[in-house]
């Protein structure tokens, strides 16, 4: 600790490092940003994405292999016609380097939060997952014997796998939406005494999303110009914003942040309809659309996201420029083969609606000749992790209503 400090958009310090976990601001005061003393971004010899330590708000470090990787898709820029395209990809995909066991750039999330709840005196964290975040911190809980209580929406449990011991992780559906086991997840903390993870608020897991373009940054030699990623809470593309404003300061990687290309499913994209209205605030019209439960990559189908708060997804588009695409099931099912045609290992829904705005980006010539492309595909190889590593499906213990009283939380909870 002592080597960062957290402030919220205003100027004002967030407070002791050491409660913010535990009693985060409120989300109206905005995101809390860190400040690293680190002016330089430097690659240290540690563990995985532990190599950004410098640039992470943590002190203690977990063993790990988990890593974004950076590679430039030669088929792909044929195929495509963007000369110059890289690739951030966090999942299994051992023949690229990437050996993310729960298939998602969500372990890069689930990694320093650990490191900073242990930092800051151990507990048992409360989250709530639509699936891939309930995943990485069920398999990063089984890899250190660190506790967690997950909350995910009827009909995702299934989704819920790791490896080893998957003991540690206590996993309970909750009817309704993922907004609904969001709202059980922070109840269940103030019952049960739980520590919430933070969302969106949590500096562990923006900074450690933001490992993607810093690994990128370092395979370029500088930003890119454009920035694509699918998004659901928005919060990776605030890690972005985030993590290329470090980059400017370091003086070695550009001046000029990139534009971010954001794709939300077309059945249900609030963002999108929000910022082409020029609306600093998601409004019901925005969230009438065919649906959440309807979308090809439901993991994106956020009703709350961070989008209007000083420091969010607004912000981030405002300060960077870009655009939204809403992509169609055809088109994500159609960028998903195309890759499976490529490379030994399958993307994840949410990395295929990303790679369809890419191609329609490309095919209808919203790419000029000397602009380069960094494409976030944030997850991804569950095939081969399938046949490669002894995964364990978690089972829930309970389904829950959500009119459970805080008496009857709690002894769920402690049964």
């Amino acid at each position: 600790m002592g080597e960062y400090a957290l402030r919220l958009p205003g100027g004002e310090l967030a407070g002791d490092c050491a409660g913010i976990l535990r009693d985060p601001p409120p989300l109206g005061r905005g995101l809390m940003r860190t400040e690293y003393r680190a002016a330089r971004l430097a690659v240290r010899d540690m563990p995985g994405m532990y190599r950004f330590y410098d640039w992470l708000p943590v002190r203690s470090v977990i063993g790990t292999d988990a890593s974004p990787v950076a590679f430039r898709s030669e088929r792909l820029s044929r195929e495509l016609g963007v000369r110059d395209l890289w690739i951030g990809f966090t999942g299994y995909h051992p023949e690229r380097g990437a050996f993310a066991k729960s298939c998602s750039f969500k372990e890069l999330e689930a990694l320093p939060t650990y490191s900073r709840i242990g930092d800051l005196g151990g507990g048992t964290v409360a989250l709530a997952s639509a699936g891939n975040t309930a995943r990485a911190f069920a398999q990063v809980s089984g890899e250190t014997g660190r506790r967690c209580v997950i909350f995910v929406p009827e009909g995702s449990a299934g989704r819920v796998r790791a490896t080893g011991d998957g003991g540690y992780a206590r996993l309970f559906e909750v009817r309704g939406d993922y907004a609904d086991a969001i709202r059980m997840a922070e109840r269940a903390a103030s019952a049960g005494g739980l520590i919430p993870e933070g969302g969106a608020r949590n500096v562990a897991r923006r900074d450690g999303m933001g490992t993607v373009l810093l690994e990128g940054a370092l395979a370029m030699g500088r930003l890119p110009d454009r920035y694509f990623q699918a998004v659901g809470s928005g919060t990776g593309a605030i890690s972005a914003w985030e993590a290329s404003m470090r980059l400017i300061g370091d003086g070695r990687f550009g001046d000029r942040l990139p534009e971010l290309d954001l794709s939300q499913n077309l059945s249900f994209a609030p963002m999108k309809r929000a910022w082409e209205a020029g609306r600093r605030e998601i409004s019901g019209e925005d969230l009438e659309t065919p649906g959440a439960g309807g979308a090809y990559a439901d993991v994106l189908a956020n009703r709350r996201p961070p989008y209007g708060a000083a420091g969010g997804v607004f912000d981030a588009m405002s300060a960077c420029g870009g655009r939204f695409y809403g992509v169609s099931e055809a088109e994500a099912r159609s960028a998903g083969k195309l890759w499976s045609s490529m490379e030994s290992a399958s993307l994840d829904p949410a990395a295929c609606v990303a790679l369809a705005s890419l191609i329609r980006a490309a095919g209808d010539g919203g790419i000029s000749e000397g602009e380069r492309v960094f494409l976030n595909l944030t997850g991804g190889g569950a095939d081969r992790a399938e046949e490669d590593l002894d995964l364990v499906k978690i089972k829930p213990e309970a389904r829950l209503g959500g009119g459970e009283t805080d008496e009857e939380m709690r002894r769920i909870l402690n049964e």
